[in-house]
């Protein structure tokens, strides 16, 4: 019975810590729905135990932790997949918003040169400006 109270004070805990970083807007809505559902199904198993027996006998698994373990991959393979598609998504995501911010940056030069007269990047470049404008001056 031991058992059943720490797994069962382990989902509380994973169920409050998922509402918390969802109220302080750390966590999104569609990453806690998955989080919440985990917890919630710790909770059923550490509340009723006799029920992964009974699917593991269902499913013609000998061991009723051999089962909960496959799950467990089966959802953390689920979880990495899910990552690595949104990654992908960000990725190209990323990829497009550089290629608009350096077509812009190129916008923004071009029509600065239209506009403005050009200006001298360094002091060398400002005294050879002032040189050809006015030949006649020493410095």
């Amino acid at each position: 019975m031991p058992s059943s109270l720490f797994f069962g004070v382990i989902a509380v805990a994973v169920l409050v810590t998922v509402i918390v970083l969802i109220r302080s807007r750390l966590l999104r809505e569609k990453y806690a729905a998955l989080w919440m559902l985990v917890g919630l199904l710790v909770v059923v198993l550490a509340v009723f135990p006799r029920v992964l027996e009974v699917l593991s006998r269902a499913v013609g698994v000998a061991i009723p932790s051999n089962l909960l373990f496959v799950l467990a991959i089966l959802l953390l393979l689920g979880v990495a997949l899910h990552l690595s598609l949104e990654v992908s998504r960000l990725d190209e995501e990323t990829r497009v918003l550089s290629e608009e911010s350096a077509i812009l940056r190129l916008q923004v030069e071009r029509l600065e040169q239209a506009v403005l007269p050009p200006r001298p990047a360094d002091e060398d470049e400002a005294a050879q400006a002032r040189r050809a404008a006015d030949p006649e001056d020493p410095a």
